[in-house]
């Protein structure tokens, strides 16, 4: 804010939200300190690129005026979005009275003796505010669809493995039993084989053996029929 003896003016920096071919506007604020009229006149370094409504008026004692300055539509940004555009703030204490239509230039003339207080305005160039990001339908606030199909990627992943790992392990239970039920079925096998040597001989000394020995061979064959049925039936 100035703080001329006569006007205050806010603010003291013109800006402007930049967009190409779009015109845009900014407002300035007149205060008038005294208890006398004062005139003002605005001028700008680059006329044809602003227009300001009103650029001359007056300021009636312990009033306020609104001036608009309105920027043309743009064909290219400047570079780094730099303005050197400057706007200069002429008042002076006008007679009461005195209408807007007559006011002249020779009333801001110093050389003429009127004690004209100027202030300088600069020109900013400010981004646009940019609209909020719109939030997927379907997800959760501070989450986005791409975190969600990543959590739900590993969920699958995570099942996937532990069903492996539940596979592998049975598979290795079942390899285990077979082969353990394999190592039997050859215990048993060479337990017949050898049976079956034990019975031919026993056979062969049957001729000069008594009853006894009769006996004894029937008791052996079935004790030999009852293991190997066992023996079968559990492998």
């Amino acid at each position: 804010m100035s703080t001329g003896e006569l006007l205050s003016i806010e603010p003291l920096e013109l800006k402007f939200p930049f967009e190409l071919k779009k015109q845009i506007s900014c407002s300035l604020q007149l205060s008038n300190k005294t208890e006398k009229p004062v005139a003002f006149k605005v001028k700008t370094t680059n006329p044809k690129k602003y227009c300001v409504r009103p650029n001359t008026g007056i300021v009636l004692p312990r009033s306020k005026c609104d001036v608009i300055v309105t920027m043309q539509a743009q064909k290219e940004a400047p570079p780094e979005m730099q303005c050197k555009d400057k706007f200069l703030l002429q008042s002076v204490v006008a007679s009461p009275g005195t209408t807007p239509k007559e006011i002249t230039p020779e009333l801001f003339n110093k050389e003429a003796g009127h004690v004209v207080e100027e202030c300088k305005l600069r020109v900013i160039y400010v981004s646009p505010p940019q609209p909020p990001s719109p939030v997927a339908e379907g997800s959760e606030e501070g989450s986005s669809p791409r975190a969600s199909l990543t959590d739900n990627g590993n969920l699958i992943g995570s099942e996937v493995t532990k069903a492996f790992v539940e596979a592998h392990d049975k598979s290795s239970e079942a390899r285990a039993l077979i082969s353990k039920l394999t190592e039997e079925r050859a215990t048993a096998i060479q337990q017949s084989n050898r049976l079956r040597q034990e019975l031919e001989l026993l056979r062969r000394d049957s001729n000069k053996s008594s009853g006894n020995a009769s006996f004894m061979f029937v008791i052996i064959v079935g004790l030999l029929g009852i293991i190997l049925g066992y023996l079968m039936k559990k492998t």
